[in-house]
């Protein structure tokens, strides 16, 4: 079975890094392959690029493949402005016309160091995922809070037990929604 995860950040060192290392820490890697969505390298989003008789750039092409051989989606982000970051939603808007997400089973996981976890940007994407058709699993979203006390800066390890303990049950319900092998 195939993970497709996607960060909103695209920071080395990001909490959010380390919240989607944290939640695949516990994947079976003989049930399980990961995939990580490449989002920096895309084009700004431009519907003239796509759809009719236009080729979608290359990264474009990648990104669309990959989620279309994925089993289930793992999208964690951060929220900047009250927001979705940039990068994510233009990822999200190539595959607004291609129908890839449409019933994917899709967990949206925020991070921030706010204490209201990302509620701004969670919201966000739920509202987009959810209108492009993605199976949103609700047992697998989580928002998580005051990340910075949680993530060891050294390690750029998830240290606190009872956010690994949320992301492993979040990571469960992921793939249980997964469509199973015939």
């Amino acid at each position: 079975m195939n993970i497709l995860a996607m960060s909103g950040s695209l920071r080395a060192t990001s909490s959010n890094g380390a919240v989607l290392h944290a939640a695949l820490d516990g994947l079976d890697p003989a049930l399980w392959t990961v995939a990580h969505a490449t989002i920096d390298t895309l084009p700004h989003f431009n519907q003239d690029l796509d759809g009719g008789d236009a080729t979608p750039h290359p990264a474009v092409g990648a990104l669309r493949a990959a989620v279309a051989a994925a089993d289930v989606l793992l999208v964690v982000s951060p929220e900047y402005a009250h927001g979705v970051p940039g990068a994510l939603k233009n990822a999200i808007d190539w595959l607004v016309s291609s129908g890839e997400l449409v019933d994917k089973p899709t967990a949206v996981i925020t991070a921030s160091p706010h204490p209201a976890g990302g509620e701004f940007a969670h919201g966000q994407l739920r509202e987009t995922l959810g209108m492009l058709h993605a199976h949103l699993v609700e047992p697998a979203c989580l928002r998580i809070p005051l990340i910075g006390t949680k993530v060891d800066r050294e390690s750029g390890r998830v240290h606190d037990e009872a956010t690994r303990a949320e992301l492993a049950t979040a990571l469960t319900a992921l793939t249980k929604a997964a469509p199973q092998p015939r």
